[in-house]
């Protein structure tokens, strides 16, 4: 029997690493993903500005699994037939399925968006902004970034930082001031992370207008060409670099779409959907939302269900099917970096400066050191609080502020 996890993202890598010790040991368990290395995605944006961080976020998927490793796109998914179409591979039929292809970045079909803007989605993302905005930072131009979600603020704070870190590199080589480049954050709705508590809102506004960066709500974008952006209003803004971080949409192997699936988790026969290729309901009928912490958890479930469903066919049993167990989202908490600071959501409080830096810290830490990234943890624990030694004082004093959702 053959069981495959398709992606190696948040939710794939998580469910292949508890299958590997729930499975019995007659089952074959395949990992495909198009990378080598599974990256660490909250902590992409850190690319963008600091190009070292690249080595403490990657890291090569068969250093962190044990089982059988295929490097390849998955071209198409038929989940009842339990068969997944690879690019440049032979087709990959299993008897048990798991769906964690992650999800891509949407471009709405508005005209000119997906030639023009640069998506941050994987490392080659990253690094594209990185060569571009030091151009425009050299010219003393505007980098847009469209979409003011979590991803939205967190590239925003870095291309902030980055442009300080390049007007004093400038005054100190010219004796002039620099630092005349615009980072502007356009959000269609009317405030930046708009799916989260209002107290959260205000202060990831408060810390971005504290790095300098220009914020625009209710500007939702029509058109753009090579040199500006329409916005519905009607405005025509003028750009050198634009990033998109706007919306999600599923991998193109489910035809872009993210299917609906229940708590259990289940497309459809024996295949699951996991993570943000899926929109998951939970239990308490309500929609989860795209989230790492989401994806880690619903991978537990998922892990428990499969291993259930192979064993029960194993035994061929026949009959009823098998309880599968129910997914219950139950938010930890929201974090989110702005430059060298950033903003943290427990409970009703809300934290600003060291202590929600510290935490966040933390958080991107334990994560690797829960999939066997120890190195990688403490490494990257020296260099995101390296970034704060000398900048978080800017951020402010770790405080509770609008402790009200």
């Amino acid at each position: 029997m053959r069981v495959a996890v398709l992606g190696a993202g948040y939710a794939g890598l998580t469910l292949a690493r508890k299958l590997e010790s729930s499975l019995p040991e007659s089952v074959d368990l395949v990992v495909v993903d198009e990378s080598e290395t599974h990256v660490v995605q909250h902590e992409l944006h850190r690319v963008v500005r600091r190009p070292a961080v690249e080595d403490e976020i990657s890291i090569p998927l068969t250093d962190l699994l044990d089982c059988e490793v295929r490097q390849a796109t998955v071209t198409d998914v038929d989940p009842e037939a339990g068969v997944a179409r690879l690019d440049g591979a032979p087709d990959l039929d299993y008897d048990v399925g798991a769906i964690c292809l992650g999800a891509e970045t949407a471009f709405y079909d508005i005209a000119g968006l997906r030639e023009h803007a640069t998506p941050l989605k994987r490392l080659e993302h990253a690094r594209e902004i990185r060569e571009r905005s030091l151009d425009v930072l050299d010219e003393g131009g505007r980098v847009v970034v469209g979409g003011a979600g979590l991803s939205g603020v967190q590239v925003a704070g870095e291309l902030a930082a980055m442009a300080r870190e390049h007007g004093d590199e400038t005054a100190d080589d010219e004796g002039a001031d620099g630092g005349d480049a615009e980072i502007l954050l356009l959000e269609q709705l009317d405030s930046v992370a708009p799916s989260f508590p209002e107290a959260f809102q205000r202060a990831v506004a408060d810390q971005l207008g504290q790095r300098g960066v220009e914020i625009r709500t209710n500007a939702t974008v029509e058109a753009v060409d090579g040199e500006t952006i329409t916005v519905a209003q009607g405005e025509d803004l003028s750009y050198e670099q634009l990033v998109w971080t706007g919306g999600l949409q599923g991998p193109a192997a489910l035809d872009d779409e993210r299917p609906v699936v229940r708590s259990d988790l289940r497309l459809t026969g024996d295949t699951f959907a996991v993570g943000d290729a899926a929109r998951v309901v939970d239990t308490d009928g309500e929609p989860v939302p795209a989230s790492a912490q989401a994806a880690i958890r619903e991978a537990g479930v998922a892990a428990e269900n499969v291993t259930t469903l192979v064993e029960h066919r194993l035994s061929g049993a026949g009959g009823f099917e098998p309880r599968l167990a129910r997914y219950t989202f139950d938010s930890l908490g929201w974090l989110v970096s702005v430059g060298d600071g950033a903003v943290a959501q427990v409970g009703d409080g809300v934290l600003t400066g060291r202590a929600a830096l510290a935490l966040k810290t933390s958080v991107g830490a334990g994560y690797l050191g829960s999939v066997g990234a120890v190195e990688n943890a403490v490494e990257l624990v020296q260099s995101e609080l390296g970034l704060a030694v000398d900048d978080v004082d800017d951020a402010g004093d770790p405080e509770a502020v609008d402790t009200e959702p």
